[in-house]
């Protein structure tokens, strides 16, 4: 009798099966197997550093949660025979679908027992791949039409896959728990392993959830014992503790974690993988140079910080660190694409305008004394860090110590639309507004600025004065450049930016400023405390670092070289070392003697601006002042009046062959008139080689084309 039975049910299945390759006039057209991963993509994007490395995973699709998919030989062997043995005992013996099981389930249907499950494995895969197909369109899986479509596609899915392939593809197709899709979700997200190293006890609780991913974990505990034959001290004992993962939350942390930032920056679509410049172990090094830092700030209020290095030659950026303080209010916060205050770091630019325009060379003497500026909201009165002031002092100590004053007396000789030109050449961008917005605190930092930008002006100081876009991905041929600073120029601040002696007034010969190979630095402090730079280079490299509060508010009596300078010394002294870069064409070394107090020194010249001797200027000259136009004079223009008679008199005292310059350029000598333009302009008084003074005057209006 039951050999009856068993024929019976083999025929009724077997008949069952032929109807279903029957149904339907167009058979079902399966994938490709090596398209399944790409059909069933990961629920994360990742982020590769240049060499392939993983550096950041980032979940974009939060509608399922499923990982990498997972060959069967990376799968532990356990939880496979614990899915064949929960799932379909006869796998490797059916075509696809089983008879016997098809056979049983229509006997317990005969007898009014209800329909029972016959689904194989592989069925179970025919209606994943049908529904990721046509998930709106698939018939309703509890029908007679939507089994005899499942037996179909399980019987054409055995004659297109191996065993090995739709076990494989069953594993990372099928949900095992809530939202964790995916044998590498699963058993990850529940017991923090990969599946290759999922014991025995972790196999059987996973495959006793799959007929109910949603229930509670004593039923999948129960199941799990039944289907394993565990005794009662098992079940109640180290099972149970394991199977309390099905109840908890579920967490599944980042494959890696070291460019966040970037990779919510770079990263568009579940499953793909975006190859970038960044190298992984210089990026863990600034990581961990910039975390330690902050570490040691945090009795100061220092809780934010950022990092990146670059690549001079190619642009290429190599670290990127977005946020890296532990204490940290807002790490979600990008701290090297955040507008900050730039504080003294714009100083380089100012300088290397006045070099390259010849107005100044490194030894000239700029006066750092109380200077009164006068602007729309009143008189400003800048202030140098540590509120003194030292005299007369050569171009190369002024730049090199940070002094203030001597930056602001050089912004009245140039104008601020000068520097404003020049700083947009260089790539700060987010110097939108006009420069009189700015006006003349723009020579202090007063404008806002991100690390990036700061980054690549420091680097086309470096590339000597020709700026290119930086860049986050390899392959490409680098950008040649576009010039935008004379090369000679940015050598010099390089130069000076390098010299020890001339930065010991303010910083001393040994500081966190001084690294072990050639390296040009400078640091800035914004008003109030709240931001805190260093950047510089080397022959190969330009890294920045800043370090502040994301939400703006200050920090504790935290200075550049205390700041942000150890950071950025530790990267620079981990980087590999190299020369000091040669000087360009065109410039002279030239032994000077000063008559102020500063030591006899080799200076550097553009070829012809060179001085043996430097001394402060004469009488004649100190006593030389502007008559006219008086400083702050406001002046209207009318379009209905011809040009030509809308003329201003430059007028000086007690000299008659000054030469004139306007916004830096020589408009004339003597007693002349000038043909004013709209915008604000720095109108100089210049004898031999000294500035004897300079007022400010604000054009408005338009003249008549």
């Amino acid at each position: 009798m039951r050999h009856a039975r068993r024929a019976l049910a083999l025929v009724a299945g077997t008949a069952a099966a032929a109807v279903a390759v029957a149904v339907g006039s167009a058979a079902w057209q399966l994938p490709d197997y090596a398209d399944l991963p790409a059909r069933f993509p990961s629920s994360d994007a990742k982020l590769l550093d240049r060499s392939g490395e993983l550096l950041q995973s980032v979940r974009l699709d939060h509608r399922v949660r499923r990982l990498d998919w997972v060959p069967l030989a990376d799968i532990s062997p356990r939880l496979v025979e614990a899915v064949l043995s929960v799932e379909d005992r006869r796998f490797h013996r059916h075509p696809g679908v089983d008879p016997l099981a098809i056979g049983a389930a229509l006997r317990d249907a005969a007898a009014g027992r209800g329909l029972r499950g016959a689904s194989t494995i592989t069925m179970q895969l025919a209606t994943q791949l049908a529904a990721q197909r046509e998930p709106q369109g698939s018939p309703r899986r509890g029908s007679w039409a939507g089994k005899l479509a499942q037996l179909r596609d399980a019987l054409a899915l055995e004659l297109r896959y191996d065993k090995r392939g739709i076990l494989e593809a069953y594993l990372n197709v099928v949900t095992w728990r809530g939202e964790l899709a995916g044998i590498d979700a699963g058993a990850r997200g529940l017991f923090g392993k990969a599946p290759s190293a999922l014991d025995e006890t972790e196999a059987w609780l996973l495959a006793s959830a799959l007929r109910s991913p949603g229930a509670p974990a004593a039923t999948v505990l129960r199941r799990a014992c039944g289907l394993a034959r565990w005794d009662a001290t098992r079940c109640t004992g180290p099972a149970a503790r394991v199977a309390a993962a099905f109840d908890g939350p579920v967490s599944i942390p980042p494959a890696a974690s070291l460019a966040p930032h970037l990779a919510r920056r770079l990263l568009r679509t579940p499953g793909e993988q975006v190859r970038t410049s960044i190298d992984a172990g210089l990026q863990a090094f600034v990581l961990q140079a910039l975390r330690a830092q902050l570490e040691q700030l945090s009795a100061e209020r220092v809780r934010d910080g950022a990092a990146i290095v670059v690549d001079n030659a190619t642009g290429e950026v190599l670290a990127y660190v977005g946020s890296a303080g532990p204490a940290s209010r807002a790490s979600l916060v990008d701290a090297a694409r955040a507008p900050r205050q730039a504080g003294s770091t714009l100083k380089p630019f100012l300088y290397a305008l006045a070099l390259q325009e010849r107005l100044l060379t490194p030894a000239s003497l700029l006066d750092d004394s109380p200077v009164d500026v006068t602007t729309a909201a009143g008189a400003w009165v800048p202030q140098n860090y540590d509120r003194s002031f030292r005299g007369l002092t050569s171009l190369r100590v002024a730049l090199a110590s940070s002094l203030n004053v001597p930056a602001v007396r050089t912004l009245l000789l140039l104008g601020p639309d000068a520097l404003h030109r020049q700083l947009r050449a260089v790539g700060y961008a987010g110097l939108a507004d006009d420069p009189d917005h700015y006006g003349y605190s723009l020579a202090l930092g007063s404008a806002d600025v991100t690390l990036l930008e700061q980054v690549n002006a420091y680097r086309t100081l470096a590339n000597g004065g020709r700026f290119s876009p930086l860049r986050f991905a390899t392959g490409e041929a680098p950008a040649a450049g576009e010039p935008v600073i004379d090369a000679r120029a940015a050598w010099l601040v390089g130069d000076i930016l390098a010299d020890r002696g001339a930065r010991a007034p303010t910083f001393g010969l040994e500081s966190a400023l001084a690294t072990r190979g050639w390296s040009a630095v400078k640091t800035g402090t914004s008003k109030d405390l709240r931001d805190n730079w260093c950047l510089g280079w080397s022959a190969r490299y330009t890294v920045g670092v800043w370090v502040g509060n994301a939400e703006g508010d200050p920090m504790r009596a935290v200075s550049g070289v205390a700041g942000a300078a150890p950071a950025w010394a530790a990267i620079v002294d981990h980087l590999d070392e190299a020369p000091a870069p040669a000087p360009p064409p065109g410039l002279v070394a030239v032994r000077v003697q000063f008559a102020t107090g500063e030591p006899a020194r080799e200076e550097w010249f553009l070829a012809g601006t060179e001085q043996p001797g430097i001394r402060a200027a004469p009488a004649r000259v100190a006593a030389a002042r502007i008559v006219a136009p008086a400083d702050g004079t406001v002046l209207a223009l009318d379009p209905d009046i011809p040009p030509r008679l809308q003329r201003v008199r430059l007028v000086a005292s007690n000299v008659a062959d000054a030469e004139w310059l306007v916004d830096g350029e020589t408009v004339g000598r003597g007693d002349l008139l000038w043909t004013p333009l709209p915008g604000r302009h720095a109108i100089a008084l210049r004898l031999g080689n000294g500035i004897a003074d300079t007022v400010q005057v604000d054009v408005r209006g338009a003249l008549r084309p």
